[in-house]
C-alpha cells in the first residue's frame, strides 16, 4: 500500500524521543512505551512534571520549550552527543482554548498556530539532517558490520478536529489542519529516502485540554487507550491512525458531504451562543 511503513512491533531495539510528555496521551504513551522496553527521552517545557512522572533514571529527562528554535536545535545536539539520537520523534504538542471567532484575539490566535504548528517545522530541521546523517553513515558501513540502525520514523499527533471546520476552534482546527497537511507532505516527499511518517488523528480524550470544553463530549476515552491505539496502529504500519472509530469514522463520512451540506448541519446542531 502506498501509504504504509514499516510497521513497529518490537520496541526494545528503538529510541524515543516524546516531545509533550508531562501529562495526557503523551504520559500514557510514554509510560506505555517504557513496558515495551523502548529506550526513551522525554520533553515538556515542565522539568519537574518529567522528573516526577520518568523517576527512572534510564529515562532521559530533556525540558524543552518547542517554540525556541534555538533550544530545539541544542536539544538534538545534546541528544547526538550522548549517543542518543532518537529513530522515533513523537510530536505530541498541543494548545488549546475553545474561543468564538468574536472573542478571539489575533495574539492568542497566533500563539496557538505557532505551538501547534509552526514549531514542528523548527524540529523537523533540526532532526532531519540527523537522520539523514545517520542513514548515510549506516549505508558506507553497510549492514553486515554492527547493528543495523532502524529505519527512521516520525509521528505527528494531530486531531479529528482538523478534518473540517468545527465551532469555536479557529485557531485550533486551522493548526491541527495544517500540521496534518504537513504529515502528508513530510510522508510522500520522506519515505523514498528510508524515512517513515504516521499520522495520529485523536477524537476526544480525557485530557486538561478536554476539561475546558464545555459541551457532553461523545465517545470519550482514556489517555491510556488512547496509548494502546497508537502502538496498535505504528505496529500495522498505517499512515494515519484514527481513533475511537466510532466517532473519527463519523467525522470522516461527514467530511465526505459537499462542503455547502457540511456547514448548514454543523451550523443546525451548533447551539448559538449569546
Amino acid at each position: 500500500m502506498l501509504s504504509s511503513n514499516t510497521p513497529i512491533v518490537d520496541w526494545s531495539d528503538r529510541t524515543v524521543w516524546l516531545i509533550g510528555a508531562s501529562d495526557g496521551i503523551g504520559l500514557a504513551l510514554g509510560q506505555l512505551l517504557q513496558t515495551r522496553g523502548a529506550t526513551l527521552v522525554v520533553s515538556a517545557r515542565r522539568a519537574e512534571a518529567l522528573a516526577q512522572h520518568f523517576p527512572d533514571p534510564a529515562v532521559l529527562k530533556l525540558p524543552l520549550d518547542v517554540n525556541d528554535s534555538d533550544a530545539m536545535r541544542l536539544a538534538v545536539e545534546q541528544l547526538q552527543a550522548k549517543h542518543h539520537l532518537p529513530d522515533v520523534v513523537v510530536w505530541m504538542v498541543g494548545q488549546y482554548e475553545p474561543t468564538a471567532l468574536l472573542d478571539l484575539s489575533p495574539q492568542a490566535a497566533k500563539a496557538v498556530l505557532q505551538t501547534n504548528l509552526l514549531s514542528a517545522y523548527d524540529a523537523l530541521a533540526a532532526v532531519l539532517p540527523a537522520w539523514r546523517h545517520q542513514l548515510a553513515s549506516a549505508h558506507q558501513v553497510g549492514q553486515g558490520a554492527g547493528k543495523r540502525w532502524p529505519r527512521p520514523h516520525w509521528v505527528f499527533v494531530s486531531s479529528v478536529a482538523g478534518y473540517r471546520g468545527l465551532p469555536r476552534a479557529a485557531d485550533y482546527g486551522a493548526s491541527k489542519a495544517g500540521l496534518s497537511h504537513l504529515a502528508q507532505v513530510a510522508h510522500i516527499e520522506l519515505k523514498p529516502i528510508g524515512m517513515d511518517v504516521s499520522l495520529v488523528s485523536p477524537g476526544f480524550v480525557s485530557t486538561r485540554l478536554t476539561a475546558k470544553n464545555s459541551f457532553k463530549m461523545p465517545a470519550v476515552i482514556t489517555p491510556e487507550q488512547a496509548a494502546h491505539s497508537i502502538l496498535k496502529g505504528l505496529a500495522k504500519g498505517q499512515f494515519e491512525i484514527h481513533f475511537p472509530k466510532r466517532l473519527s469514522l463519523l467525522l470522516k463520512l461527514l467530511g465526505l458531504l459537499p462542503i455547502g451540506l457540511y456547514l448548514r448541519l454543523i451550523q443546525a446542531i451548533n447551539p448559538r451562543q449569546s
